[in-house]
């Protein structure tokens, strides 16, 4: 494996893990969205609202399975 596939799954787990630790903190909808897309922006990563939707509803639907 090069050193950007090994890089790339360690970010995106560790965007995924932090994703779903929020997601199980008791906050409101909006709020948590919020939270999710600030966090996003300060590692450098740019979202619109309805990509964070589709991560909390893929998210979701995994925690439910």
């Amino acid at each position: 494996m090069s050193k950007n596939t090994i890089l790339s799954a360690f970010l995106c787990g560790a965007i995924a893990g932090a994703t779903a630790a929020v997601l199980f903190a008791p906050q409101k909808g909006s709020d948590l969205r919020k939270k999710i897309k600030e966090t996003l922006k300060k590692k450098g990563i740019l979202c619109t609202e309805s990509e964070i939707d589709a991560l909390v509803a893929q998210l979701t639907a995994d925690i439910d399975d």
